[in-house]
């Protein structure tokens, strides 16, 4: 990970100045994360610990919500990391799911990063890509770590086969990752054809099952992965876990307390998953405590905590904002670099104090 580059580096001594100001476009994001699966990975990781270890600010999320448009919420994330990155920022990301009736992406979004020293912004990134980026590398993190005790999972299913299902797939496969089968299941034929296409596209060769439940799927699968759109749990039973499969519970509220009290549970964040009645949070307001969290991620990293082989294991990621202000960053750095940067060199206006 680099210092600011361009308009925003400075060396120890220099006066503050306000940096330029920078619009990333979703096609530039695009460019400077692909291929850099392992890179970003390793990201993520440092930024687990950054955040363990306390040198970073992740207030909790706030959630814009509509009466006129209950399915739909915009979610901020503001956060600050330090280390290397040093950078302040929120992302600004909407779900819409009715979008997908349209042909549109559920979700859209965009990263505002802030210089260190001036809290002035420095750069705009469209950050969808950056978002499921973040996402996928924090799965593929979790699923390498989680599994370093136990057998390697050689069945996986994904539950929901949306952007997030494609991009965790792509990363998993691209960070060594092989498989002896592919299952799949969604409420969307239209979604199931999609990501079955994605697939044959990817070059993937392992059996591509179709499953008509989560049952089956969940059943046949040694890693699964949820990547659905659901409000409320769904997956009910306990004993579909029997086999103890590792489980990325990605969208957070798919699975109902029951199942989470047969399993060993890791999240990314206490504070942060236990709110906005995730499954998790469900399981609290259950029981009164907290007794059933084994850790989180960067515990397991640092040996703090182990997953057990003769239990299901669930990892139940919130999301949060300093990994995409760690992620934004190194897209910026590697345009910057390029050479790339649009800058608007009249976006700030008036900066004379006293006129």
């Amino acid at each position: 990970m680099t210092d600011l580059l361009s308009s925003t580096a400075r060396t120890a001594g220099d006066a503050p100045s306000v940096p330029g100001f920078a619009v990333i476009s979703g096609e530039q994001v695009k460019r400077a994360l692909e291929g850099a699966e392992k890179q970003l990975v390793e990201l993520v990781g440092e930024t687990y610990r950054l955040h363990g270890a306390g040198d970073s600010v992740n207030p909790p999320s706030y959630f814009l919500r509509f009466p006129d448009r209950p399915t739909a919420r915009i979610i901020a994330l503001p956060a600050s990391i330090g280390g290397s990155v040093r950078v302040d920022g929120l992302k600004w990301i909407s779900s819409f799911p009715e979008n997908v009736g349209a042909g549109l992406p559920r979700a859209s979004a965009v990263l505002i990063l802030n210089d260190h020293d001036t809290g002035y912004p420095f750069a705009c990134l469209e950050s969808s890509i950056i978002s499921a980026t973040r996402t996928a590398a924090s799965a593929a993190l979790a699923a390498d770590w989680l599994s370093r005790d136990r057998p390697r999972p050689a069945r996986v299913g994904f539950c929901g086969t949306g952007l997030i299902a494609r991009y965790i797939h792509t990363f998993l496969a691209r960070t060594g990752w092989t498989f002896e089968a592919i299952g799949v299941h969604d409420v969307s034929a239209d979604s199931t054809e999609g990501f079955c296409g994605y697939l044959r596209q990817a070059g993937a060769t392992e059996p591509v099952t179709v499953h008509e439940s989560a049952e089956g799927l969940i059943r046949s699968s040694d890693l699964v992965v949820f990547a659905t759109v659901a409000g409320r749990p769904h997956v009910t039973t306990p004993g579909w876990f029997a086999h103890n499969p590792l489980v990325l519970h990605v969208s957070l509220r798919d699975l109902a307390p029951e199942v989470l009290l047969e399993a060993a549970n890791f999240v990314d964040d206490v504070e942060h998953c236990l709110k906005a009645d995730t499954s998790p949070h469900l399981v609290e307001q259950l029981t009164g405590d907290r007794d059933f969290l084994n850790g989180t991620l960067d515990d397991v990293m640092l040996g703090r905590a182990a997953p057990p082989q003769d239990q299901p294991v669930i990892f139940s990621p919130f999301g949060l904002g300093v990994l995409d202000l760690a992620v934004g960053k190194y897209v910026y750095d590697r345009v910057a670099r390029a050479g790339e940067l649009r800058l608007i060199d009249d976006f700030f206006h008036d900066l004379r104090r006293y006129g």
